[in-house]
């Protein structure tokens, strides 16, 4: 029998990930307060360490109330100029994240953490360096228009996949580290255990 598969996060975008790759899961947000996270870390804790650390805590929550279950968490950290980013919660928000990235180059951290039975199991960790171009407040509103709230959904108030992609002049790292989730790594860790088109098959 192959083990059940649980996405421990809301974001469209990882769960799309997973769909279009032929996975068959559910889906279990963790529910973590990660403004809480943040500041028990403090300034101590890298951007990659922040994700690491949330991405496992969202694994092994989820993980201790489904212990049969193989539990995937996940989570990106952004970094520009010393200054951390989170998902902005308005629009007005993402205007001045888009305002303050413009122009230049920043770090995307992403990482996938997956347990079973309340353990770690394996994680990985990856970056990404993404240049924005120089344009003027008249183009952010445009696209902020055009785009609606579904930036909201992401750190730096973008999606490479869909209308995001206009803001960038260059983009360096792996595509599904920048979508939130490293993927390659993940299927074939997933692969190992039974878990990937077969059982997408069988389901």
């Amino acid at each position: 029998m192959p083990l059940s598969l649980i996405l421990a996060s809301a974001s469209p975008s990882r769960r799309q990930l997973l769909a279009s790759a032929g996975l068959s899961f559910d889906v279990a947000p963790a529910g973590i307060d990660e403004d809480e996270v943040k500041r028990s870390l403090g300034s101590r804790a890298t951007p990659q360490e922040l994700a690491s650390t949330l991405a496992e805590m969202k694994a092994l929550r989820v993980s201790a109330k489904h212990p049969d279950a193989m539990v995937i968490g996940a989570d990106s950290t952004l970094a520009c100029n010393g200054r951390m980013f989170d998902k902005p919660p308005t629009i007005d928000a993402a205007r001045k994240q888009l305002q303050a990235l413009r122009g230049q180059t920043h770090e995307l951290f992403s990482s996938v953490v997956v347990a079973r039975g309340g353990q770690r199991l394996w994680h990985w960790s990856e970056r990404a360096r993404l240049t924005m171009r120089p344009f003027n407040d008249a183009f952010i509103d445009i696209y902020l228009a055009r785009a609606g709230t579904a930036v909201l959904a992401s750190v730096g108030a973008y999606q490479l996949e869909g209308l995001g992609a206009h803001l960038f002049t260059r983009v360096d790292g792996d595509y599904f580290t920048i979508l939130g989730l490293p993927l390659l790594p993940l299927l074939s860790f997933l692969a190992g255990h039974g878990i990937g088109l077969e059982k997408a098959k069988a389901a």
